[in-house]
C-alpha cells in the first residue's frame, strides 16, 4: 500500500512556507523531524485545559493529566515491544538516557579493569559518558573499527569481547552515515560473555520497526523529537531485572517511597528513575506523534524513505565532484557527501539560499570524521513527508554548486 504524500504533508504546517523566496525543502530530519498539527494542538490543549502536576493530585485536572501522561507510556511500551509498561522510563532525551545508564549501571557494576565496548560510528552522547565512567572507575573503553563503507568490522568486535566486557553500547543506526548495525548478532555475542547491551535508538526508532524483546537488548534509548514529537523528551527502556538492580540516577520527589533524615527508601520502577516534576505537556503531546506513525504504518514509512534514498543516491552520484560517505549495504535514508574542492559549510549555505535545509559539519561524530580524514560532510536526511520532487530540487542545486569547482 502506497502512502498519500499530499495528505501527510498537509498535516505539517511548517512545510508550507518559503525560505529565501523558495518553497522550503526540509532535509534535516536526522537532526529533528517536523511536528504534525495533532502534536502541536495536543500540547496547546494541555496547557489550556489540563495543566497540573501529576500522580499526587486529588483534583480533576491532576487526574486528567495523569491519565494522559501514563497513556503515552503505555503506547510507547507497545511501540517498542517492551514486556511491561514499568520498563519505560521518561528522560530528557537519548543523551540523558545513556547518561542514566552510565551513572547508575556503571556506578554499581563497572569496576577497575572492566571494559566497555562502543564503535567508531558513535554519536558523542554515546562516547563521552563512557569515557567519564571509565576514568572514574578505572575501566577501559574499547572501540570497534569500521571499513570504508561505514560498516563495523564484525570479526574485530568479536576479538574485543572477553570476560572483562561489562557493557556494549552501540548505535543502532548511524546518524552521520545511515548505516544499520547488525545489532541482533552484536547482542547475541555480547550476552555470550555475560555483557549487557545498550542500543542508541535515536535514529532507528523513526526508521525501523523496533521490538526490544525480539532484539533482546538490555537497554534501548531514543528521543521524541526524531519521531515527530516534541524536543526535550526521551525514553529509556530497560529490562525489569536490570533496572531493579540499579541505584537511582537522581534524588528528589517522585522517586521515593519514604524519606526520613535517617534513611530514604526508593520508589518502584519506572518512578525510581523519574525524580522531580516531569515534562508533562510534551509527554502527553508525544502520544499524538506515535499515533501519527501508527496511522501510516512503519512498513509504509520505510518503503517510502528507501525509495527517496535510492532515487537521491542514483541522481546525486552522477554529479561530477560528488563524493559520498557511508555506502553501507544496509542503511536508512541518510545521504552524506562532499563536493570536491568545497567546504561542506559553503555547500550548506548555498543550498539554504535555494530554500533547501540540510545539516553540515561533523554531526557530533568527530572520531568518525577523523576515520575518514575529513572535517565533516553535507547530510541530507529524508522523512515520510519528503517527495521525489524535493529530491529533484536537491539534485539540481547540488549540480549547479558542483559546477563551480568541477567544470
Amino acid at each position: 500500500m502506497s502512502i498519500n504524500i499530499q495528505d501527510i504533508r498537509a498535516a505539517f504546517p511548517i512545510l508550507h512556507q518559503e525560505v529565501n523566496g523558495k518553497p522550503l525543502v526540509y532535509l534535516d530530519n536526522a537532526a529533528t523531524t517536523q511536528k504534525p498539527l495533532s502534536v502541536i494542538e495536543a500540547l496547546d490543549y494541555y496547557y489550556k485545559t489540563d495543566n497540573s502536576n501529576i500522580h499526587r493530585g486529588a483534583h480533576t485536572l491532576a487526574d486528567r493529566a495523569t491519565k494522559k501522561y501514563e497513556n503515552t507510556r503505555k503506547l510507547i511500551q507497545e511501540f517498542i515491544g517492551a514486556k511491561e509498561v514499568e520498563e519505560v522510563i521518561f528522560t530528557k532525551g537519548t543523551t540523558e538516557a545513556i547518561n542514566l545508564v552510565a551513572s547508575s549501571f556503571g556506578r554499581k557494576f563497572v569496576k577497575e579493569g572492566d571494559e566497555i565496548i562502543i564503535s567508531t560510528l558513535e554519536h558523542h552522547s554515546n562516547i563521552v559518558p563512557w569515557q567519564l565512567l571509565c576514568e572514574a572507575a578505572g575501566a577501559k573503553l574499547r572501540v570497534i573499527p569500521i571499513n570504508d563503507k561505514g560498516e563495523i568490522i564484525f570479526h574485530e568486535f568479536e576479538k574485543l569481547l572477553s570476560s572483562k566486557t561489562k557493557l556494549v553500547s552501540i548505535v543502532h543506526v548511524s546518524n552521520a552515515l545511515g548505516t544499520i548495525n547488525p545489532v541482533e548478532e552484536i547482542i547475541e555475542k555480547a550476552h555470550s560473555v555475560g555483557a549487557k547491551v545498550l542500543l542508541d535508538g535515536a535514529q532507528s526508532s523513526s526508521h525501523l520497526t523496533i521490538d526490544v524483546q525480539k532484539l533482546d537488548c538490555d537497554f534501548f534509548a531514543f528521543s521524541a523529537h526524531k519521531i515527530y514529537g516534541p524536543t526535550g523528551l526521551g525514553v529509556l527502556y530497560g529490562k525489569r531485572e536490570v533496572l531493579e538492580a540499579m541505584p537511582p540516577y537522581q534524588g528528589g520527589g517522585e522517586m521515593i517511597k519514604e524519606v526520613t533524615f535517617a534513611k530514604t527508601t526508593f520508589n518502584d520502577i519506572p518512578f525510581k528513575f523519574e525524580a522531580g516534576t516531569p515534562n508533562i505537556g510534551d509527554v502527553i503531546a508525544f502520544e499524538k506523534a506515535l499515533e501519527f506513525v501508527n496511522s501510516i504504518g512503519k512498513k509504509q514509512i520505510v518503503d517510502h524513505e528507501n525509495e527517496l534514498l535510492s532515487y537521491a543516491t542514483e541522481k546525486l552520484t552522477s554529479i561530477k565532484g560528488f563524493i559520498p560517505y557511508g555506502t553501507a549495504e544496509n542503511k536508512v535514508s541518510v545521504l552524506s557527501f562532499l563536493i570536491k574542492g568545497m567546504h561542506p559549510f559553503d555547500v550548506g549555505m548555498m543550498l539554504d539560499a535555494g530554500g533547501i535545509a540540510v545539516r553540515t559539519g561533523h554531526h557530533c561524530t568527530q572520531p568518525l570524521m577523523e576515520r575518514f580524514q575529513i572535517e565533516g560532510t553535507v547530510r541530507a536526511s529524508f522523512s515520510v513527508y519528503n517527495t521525489l520532487e524535493e529530491v529533484d530540487r536537491l539534485y539540481e542545486s547540488v549540480s549547479k554548486i558542483a559546477k563551480l569547482k568541477n567544470k
